[in-house]
């Protein structure tokens, strides 16, 4: 598995049926007898001031945000090139929101 790490920005080939796209890695802990999966979160250009999303200035990305309602599990073979890292602040926000939307809190 390439080297991935939580907070980094990659840029993503999501298949036919979506586009090419950046997310947010939250989840890529992956030993031998894992699949080789990462959680990630999509980056919108188009937020809609949902609870769920978080708006912020990412160097090198569009301006928009991260949706929370848009966790998904993708296998790591689909990332293309890392984008960015999010500093802790802005990885909080983002957990923030995903936590509320899966009722953790």
């Amino acid at each position: 598995m390439r080297d991935v790490q939580r907070g980094e920005v990659w840029q993503i080939d999501l298949g036919m049926t979506a586009k090419v796209r950046p997310v947010l890695i939250l989840g890529c802990d992956v030993a031998d007898e894992d699949r080789v999966l990462v959680a990630v979160v999509y980056h919108t250009t188009s937020l809609r001031g949902s609870r769920y999303e978080v708006a912020m200035r990412v160097p090198g990305l569009e301006e928009g945000g991260f949706d929370a309602q848009s966790l998904y599990t993708v296998p790591a073979a689909r990332l293309l090139r890392r984008r960015a890292t999010l500093n802790p602040v802005q990885l909080s926000a983002v957990e923030s929101r995903v936590k509320l939307w899966l009722g953790l809190r």
